[in-house]
């Protein structure tokens, strides 16, 4: 029996059950690579502890943030005058605050807000600032208008990263608004040319690579150039960044809420929850802003930890000697 094209039906089954055995065979190599890769990473945090550190803050924030109403034992913004400045006790564990506010609850809500501000305006920034940056690497040494374009965002970047960041932040905020969709701008924009150096400087390496010439002879178009060789090799100290740049949007969307130009109490953020308990501190009551800025720093140094770990694994050169290491620790061990 055939079919319209004249294929057999013993045709058919051989090349379906072929297909079905590739696929199989592809989803165990993506299971086999996965395997390999967490062996690699558990490997790595045993000859480098202070990464499993900065890895176990991380998840232990974002878990605070995704789980907050289960771990909180009390509303974040209710107030309580009879729990007027009490000191860490067994009912609050790590007091309260002037208004009568938990302090262990609020800490717990404030990555809610914190991590959101931060990860969205470092992705943007990173989108944005890497797209920029590799238009702007490739088309650096075209000369004609092309090469006038990417000098001139080259030096609105300089003036750009002229401005002290702070005040600049507090400016923007000004401008458009007490919001955390300004605040999220703002750190944005503020990161935008960070993100737009490190993509351009590593473009200008990858564009002179022979597969990219080849490309180019090939006749495949600048667009596509860039978006499926350029970018893709030329990632890795953007992906090193990130984790770095989440930290500090954390610490300066903190400094906003601390002077006031952040977000509003009695919204829980760690900022505004330092500038609240500060007065407190001249009379002795120090637990509402000191557990809050230590929260704040250990968040900033896990997160630091991470990008560290980050550009050890993804720069080549380390990675390999980080391999050789792995080799020799069993032979010094055994």
């Amino acid at each position: 029996m055939t079919d319209n094209s004249g294929e057999s039906a013993n045709d058919i089954a051989p090349r379906a059950v072929g297909a079905a055995g590739r696929g199989r065979l592809a989803q165990s190599a993506r299971v086999a690579a996965f395997l390999h890769g967490s062996r690699f990473l558990l490997a790595v945090l045993r000859v480098r502890p202070l990464f499993a550190v900065g890895y176990g803050i991380v998840i232990v924030v974002v878990l605070c943030a995704i789980f907050a109403p289960l771990i909180a034992p009390y509303p974040p913004e209710t107030a309580n005058p009879d729990d007027f400045l009490q000191s860490p006790n067994w009912r609050h564990l790590l007091g309260t605050d002037a208004t009568g506010m938990d302090v262990f609850s609020r800490i717990i809500w404030a990555p809610r807000i914190d991590l959101t501000i931060a990860m969205a305006g470092t992705l943007i920034s990173a989108v944005v600032g890497s797209l920029i940056g590799a238009a702007v690497g490739y088309y650096q040494e075209s000369g004609g208008v092309a090469s006038f374009f990417s000098g001139f965002v080259m030096r609105s970047t300089d003036v750009l990263q002229a401005f002290p960041v702070f005040v600049f932040a507090i400016a923007l905020v000004a401008i458009f608004g007490q919001s955390l969709q300004s605040i999220i701008a703002a750190i944005a924009f503020l990161n935008i040319p960070i993100y737009l150096r490190l993509m351009r400087s590593q473009v200008m390496s990858v564009r002179h690579m022979r597969f990219v010439e080849a490309s180019y002879v090939a006749g495949t178009s600048d667009r596509a150039i860039i978006m499926r060789h350029i970018i893709p090799n030329s990632m890795a100290p953007v992906l090193s960044q990130l984790s770095v740049n989440i930290g500090w949007s954390v610490l300066l969307t903190a400094g906003l809420s601390f002077v006031g130009a952040g977000v509003v109490a009695p919204t829980p953020e760690w900022g505004s929850m330092i500038a609240m308990g500060f007065q407190n501190i001249i009379t002795g009551q120090w637990w509402p802003s000191v557990f809050p800025g230590i929260a704040l720093a250990v968040t900033v140094f896990g997160f630091a930890l991470v990008g560290a770990s980050v550009e050890v694994l993804a720069d080549p050169a380390r990675r390999r000697a980080l391999v050789g290491s792995l080799r020799e620790r069993p032979v010094q061990e055994a």
